[in-house]
């Protein structure tokens, strides 16, 4: 079993950070329509309350600014009827007076509080119109926006044709549209000129190297060749090797930077299996027991690139492993929703803060370039550019007592 990585006084980085997860509830995420939503409601509901209260204030004003319009001043056998006040059968002009007063102030309270309440339901349900109208109004001024976005993702997968093309009045979302369609002008020309060039580069690097290697095949079969001439053919057909790996990482690299749109079911545990008969012969010569579990871990993706990142990761784990008693150790599990590629291995004491650097295309610990012949540099830098092009994560750990854990984690 692999040891426990190095003590957490000096993590390593990891090589590239995840996308946050999704938020449980999305359509409680405080977008621009909602927060548009409550600011016109908040705003409309502000203003009610304000021309409620000042209404409330006048009225009560208007009824409580006059005193009762009449007065009994004298008189006898008074009688006064009231449907809606209680008031005396007999008494004086003072206690019918009194009375009335009373029966007065309480009648301009109740209009009042009828005034209040009718006017906080009204209130309520204008708000509740407002709320709607807030929502649907902010919608159709936002619509733009959404269509941006849209458009946005589709160019996300790489379909750089795809063009806003805003029609409407001259405002500023028509101008972030129409801005937005000059850069995506200017990335596709880019891409297309890249592609034109890792094409031509493709032609133009293979071929020559490839009639190099030819005539120096056909000059080392030739059994009348001197013995220098031999060697030196051995030499520059070993150079010419080296450049042909090289030109295929660097155009493996170019292409594998990009998201990865024809996706087929695909099992690391195949795809880490074929890696290791691959290397295998190179493991049993340098004496490396390669071992380890291999469970079912089916992902979206592209086998031949992926077969990439394990073969990088498990001839780098070979090459850089201890003369005698080294192993490595490759498992495939599926493990919190995502599938898991472990490549763990013995070998040199590898410092944390180094890590980063050996994901640089041609850096390797403590040697730059052509400092080895273990390789042209580039494994790790493709092993990571086709991680993140299928949406997943290469994270190097030094191993306590010498080596790497190399974990590959990529979504189902």
């Amino acid at each position: 079993m692999a040891a426990t990585p190095a003590p957490p006084t000096a993590p390593p980085k990891p090589t590239w950070a995840p996308k946050s997860a999704e938020p449980p509830f999305p359509w409680l995420r405080p977008t621009i329509r909602i927060r548009l939503t409550l600011l016109y409601g908040g705003m409309f509901m502000i203003a009610g309350i304000l021309l409620l209260s000042i209404i409330y204030l006048l009225a009560a004003q208007a009824l409580h600014a006059g005193s009762t319009p009449f007065k009994i001043v004298d008189g006898q056998n008074i009688v006064v009827s009231s449907g809606s006040c209680q008031l005396p059968e007999r008494g004086t002009p003072g206690a019918f007076n009194d009375a009335i007063s009373a029966c007065m102030a309480a009648q301009r309270q109740h209009a009042l509080d009828n005034l209040l309440s009718r006017s906080l339901l009204a209130l309520v349900g204008l708000s509740v119109i407002a709320f709607a109208f807030g929502y649907a109004m902010a919608g159709r001024v936002l619509s733009p926006l959404g269509r941006i976005t849209r458009t946005a993702r589709r160019v996300a997968g790489t379909d750089l044709s795809r063009r806003i093309e805003l029609d409407g009045p001259d405002d500023e979302l028509k101008e972030l549209s129409d801005t937005f369609d000059e850069m995506l002008d200017r990335l596709e020309r880019a891409f297309t000129a890249q592609q034109r060039f890792v094409a031509n580069a493709s032609h133009e690097l293979r071929t020559p190297l490839a009639i190099n290697r030819t005539l120096l095949e056909v000059h080392l079969s030739d059994p009348g060749a001197p013995v220098e001439l031999q060697q030196l053919g051995k030499t520059l057909l070993a150079t010419n090797e080296r450049s042909e790996q090289l030109v295929e990482g660097l155009l493996l690299l170019a292409r594998s930077d990009n998201e990865i749109i024809d996706r087929k079911p695909v099992d690391l545990a195949e795809v880490a299996s074929r890696a290791i008969d691959q290397a295998r012969a190179e493991a049993d010569a340098k004496g490396v027991e390669v071992r380890g579990e291999r469970g079912l871990a089916v992902v979206q993706g592209n086998g031949v690139l992926l077969e990439r990142i394990a073969l990088n990761l498990v001839q780098n784990a070979v090459r850089y492993n201890i003369p005698e008693g080294g192993w490595v150790e490759v498992v495939t599990e599926l493990k919190d929703g995502h599938a898991t590629l472990l490549v763990t291995n013995t070998g040199p004491v590898v410092p944390a803060y180094e890590i980063d650097n050996i994901f640089e295309p041609f850096r390797r610990l403590r040697t730059e370039r052509t400092g080895s012949d273990k390789g042209v540099g580039l494994g790790l830098s493709i092993a990571r550019s086709v991680a993140r092009a299928h949406g997943g994560r290469i994270i190097a750990e030094p191993r306590e007592g010498g080596g790497l854990v190399m974990r590959v984690t990529l979504p189902v």
